[in-house]
């Protein structure tokens, strides 16, 4: 777009880990010049409604554009800087347009619990579900339609040649990390159920080349492996695994737990095996326990995942409480796909 004569490109917004993709978690690179371009790029992480109106405003831009990797996960910050940045848009008078890109996990199906509006945070504002099998350009379409109480102008620019059923290796496309500790495509496979032990005191596995992967803690041994093998999950198995996180929990131990291998990704279903991993990791480890600010609460969207596990209830049991709310949320989505 610089480089085009066409377009008057003004300014560069960075999400949560910034323009470049740099930061970690719950970092950005801040306010800069782009020594690339000499493009101004503005800080919009952890902001919203009027200070990002505001931003928008001082930019000088008359379009936004949004043009970002997504990795189908209700908790992956970005589609709620999609959200902030359409609310936004509409505050200053902007225009706003989304380029389709691809869910790397397929677009067949949304998966897991809904998020309950008293949960919402920047990991959930809106009542999705926690892998929602769609793409931006389709997310932005039910924002506007659906949550958005002022919708803002919106064009949305589709792919061509992408099927709902697509793995991401199916575009030919080389994957660009769009988060440091989103490293590899079979990252974003598992990310939507294994991102739940960062409600934990275990590892997610950041600080490691396999984060969400490898999860794990001191203390836990070969049984974890073996009790989550024993439920025959579909699509995949676990394997006993060590590892030493370069930060993050645990940084510089040596810890055990388990390595996650899909070996049927289309059989596989990421939220049902993390709620597995949870149950079986709390059975085997007398040291499991939930962050102490209950985050897995705002992951999952509500209490009732933390609540049923304590309790005692079994992977079967926590993945049907939250059935009905699904249903829901299916029939609300399929108005706003557009890719067969």
């Amino acid at each position: 777009m610089h480089e085009d004569d066409r377009v008057d490109l003004t300014a560069v917004f960075g999400p949560e880990h910034g323009f470049r993709g740099t930061a970690q978690a719950g970092g950005s690179e801040g306010r800069y010049d782009d020594p690339a371009t000499g493009l101004p790029v503005y800080d919009t992480y952890l902001k919203s409604g009027r200070p990002l109106a505001d931003i928008f405003t001082a930019s000088g831009v008359d379009t936004v554009v949004f043009d970002i990797q997504d990795v189908g996960a209700r908790f992956y910050t970005y589609i709620w800087t999609l959200y902030d940045c359409m609310e936004a848009a509409q505050l200053a008078g902007k225009r706003f347009v989304v380029l389709d890109r691809p869910n790397p996990v397929t677009g067949r199906a949304a998966l897991g619990p809904v998020l309950h509006k008293e949960f919402a945070t920047f990991v959930g504002r809106q009542p999705i579900s926690q892998a929602h099998g769609m793409t931006v350009a389709e997310l932005a379409r039910l924002f506007n339609g659906e949550f958005l109480n002022d919708p803002v102008p919106l064009e949305t620019v589709p792919m061509s040649g992408w099927k709902r059923s697509e793995f991401y290796d199916a575009s030919g496309l080389p994957w660009v990390p769009p988060s440091p500790n989103m490293p590899t495509p079979e990252t974003a496979l598992v990310y939507s159920g294994t991102c739940l032990f960062e409600g934990t005191n275990l590892s997610e596995g950041r600080g490691t080349t396999r984060p969400f992967e490898l999860l794990g803690a001191e203390g836990i041994d070969r049984r974890w492996a073996a009790e989550a093998n024993e439920l025959r999950l579909p699509g995949v198995h676990f394997r006993e695994a060590y590892f030493a996180p370069t930060f993050s929990k645990f940084q510089g131990k040596t810890v055990g737990g388990v390595q996650v291998h899909v070996h049927d990704r289309a059989a596989f279903d990421p939220v049902r095996t993390g709620i597995a991993l949870l149950v079986t990791a709390k059975q085997v480890w007398s040291g499991f326990a939930w962050r102490p600010d209950n985050w897995i609460d705002k992951l999952t969207g509500s209490t009732r995942v933390r609540t049923m596990i304590d309790a005692g209830a079994d992977t079967d049991e926590v993945v049907a409480g939250w059935q009905q709310e699904l249903a829901a949320f299916r029939r609300m989505r399929r108005e706003y796909l557009v890719y067969r």
